[in-house]
């Protein structure tokens, strides 16, 4: 079937027109109207188009230190000091796609291409495990090699099937190209938790400017993959926007459109919302001079903006941006980060193959991640119990919004994160990740707690993967 039989049918409409009369009539330096919008972000029940525009366009250093604040306190409230720790599985770089900004793009000659085997998907699989990875997300460029889509498939059946010492992974999330339908369920049946896919660009004209050829450049068939993922039962999915290609103002507002699409339509917004912005690609003058480049001020703002106007929504921070960046955002609304990760096929295995989509910012490894993480006040979590348990999609926002969720996530975290420390981290970061647990246990209700000392009590006398 063609792309274009493909992407015949209702589409994901931005209405562009609406976006940029939203920001001209609701730019505001008046405090006031601000601060109104800041009072009602803290209540958590989202913002308006109208209200991120007002955000979007805040200059004033005590104004943005206010949003800075308020997006803490919300942040806070939802998610607590939990952080969800994965890593990426780059299992293939053959790409079809001429885009701009990307090392894997098609007539990038100079890269050397490489799919793996499954023999070496199960090598890379060992290594994170016994780094303590429990949570892998498969990336794949869009491009299979003979085995077609079955390639993927095969993939998790890898992934899945692979275990090492104590360890295993016990989901895998993916990030491969747009499908079909029927690919979707087959996807599903596979057992991933999220499906992950960006737009890259809400924006019409610089979309085409930067997708030169290959299937990508279908602008509608990539944003109707969500509505595709969802119809297929896929109902964890997580969007994004690669800043620095576009005005992130205008992204900003075109996302919050592609949110309220499937939140009409499904019922359920996006699980995840990813926020990288184009760092240096291998032979690609673009990623490494922006077209619209993003300041730490403005992609701080982002993060903060974002995490008022869906509360609800987990906000992914990747090792693309440096360790000190990371930092600053996990305050500002990151529920989510990677660590220890690599960006080319064979990346934990083959140090001498280096064939990477991007530069990365932060070159540490998991253990010193998560020692930072600890010592800034922050618990690790590895946990995947909701996707094991059906608290996906709807059933997961119906326990998020009134503030349930914590009850099963924050003994999970304890849990996953006391498996970690007693299995792979070294002994400065027990150290510090056992005081933080004290720490952590603390804070909690005396329910909440018994039933975290418990499980971790088991994990300790050797039991692993408890959860609630």
């Amino acid at each position: 079937m063609s792309v274009r039989e493909l992407s015949k049918g209702p589409h994901v409409q931005i209405d562009e027109a609406a976006i940029w009369q939203t920001l001209k009539l609701h730019s505001s330096r008046d405090a006031s109207r601000v601060r109104e919008v800041l009072a009602k972000a803290s209540a958590a029940r989202g913002l308006d188009p109208e209200d991120v525009a007002t955000l979007a366009t805040v200059s004033d250093p005590e104004l943005i230190q206010e949003l800075f604040h308020t997006a803490k306190i919300v942040k806070e409230g939802i998610y607590g000091r939990r952080l969800v720790l994965f890593a990426p599985l780059y299992v293939s770089n053959l790409c079809q796609n001429e885009c701009l900004y990307c090392a894997f793009r098609a007539s990038n000659k100079e890269l050397v291409r490489r799919s793996l085997t499954q023999e070496e998907i199960a090598r890379e699989v060992r290594i994170m495990i016994d780094q303590g990875h429990k949570r892998i997300l498969l990336v794949a460029g869009e491009a299979y090699p003979k085995e077609g889509f079955q390639y993927v498939l095969d993939c998790l059946d890898t992934i899945y099937k692979t275990t090492h010492n104590a360890g295993e992974v016990r989901r895998a999330n993916v990030n491969v190209a747009p499908l079909t339908v029927e690919e979707f369920k087959l996807l599903k049946a596979a057992k991933i938790g999220t499906y992950q896919i960006f737009q890259e660009t809400y924006h019409h004209e610089t979309y085409q400017k930067v997708h030169l050829g290959g299937k990508k450049r279908n602008y509608e068939y990539r944003i109707d993959a969500m509505d595709r993922a969802m119809e297929a039962g896929i109902d964890d999915v997580g969007v994004g926007i690669l800043f620095g290609l576009a005005d992130w103002r205008f992204e900003i507002l075109a996302l919050m459109q592609h949110i309220r699409h499937l939140e009409q339509k499904f019922g359920v917004g996006p699980h995840t919302i990813s926020v990288p912005r184009l760092e240096p690609a291998h032979g690609s003058d673009m990623a490494s001079h922006p077209p619209r480049p993003v300041s730490d001020v403005d992609f701080r703002k982002i993060v903060a903006i974002l995490r008022l106007a869906v509360p609800y929504t987990g906000i992914i921070m990747s090792t693309r941006e440096t360790a000190e960046i990371r930092r600053e955002t996990f305050a500002l609304g990151v529920s989510q980060i990677s660590a220890g990760s690599r960006t080319n096929p064979a990346g934990y295995s083959d140090e001498a193959f280096d064939a990477s989509q991007f530069s990365l910012g932060d070159h540490r490894t998991l253990d010193e991640v998560i020692r930072d993480v600890t010592q800034l006040g922050y618990i690790p979590s590895f946990c995947t119990a909701c996707y094991r348990l059906g608290r996906t999609g709807a059933d997961f926002m119906d326990l998020a919004k009134p503030g349930d969720i914590k009850d099963h996530c924050d003994p999970n975290a304890i849990s996953t994160f006391t498996e970690f420390l007693l299995d792979y981290a070294s002994p400065e970061t027990k150290e510090v990740g056992e005081r933080a647990i004290r720490t952590f246990l603390d804070n909690m209700g005396p329910a909440q707690r018994q039933r975290a000392e418990t499980m971790m009590e088991k994990v300790r006398q050797g039991k692993r993967d408890v959860y609630c």
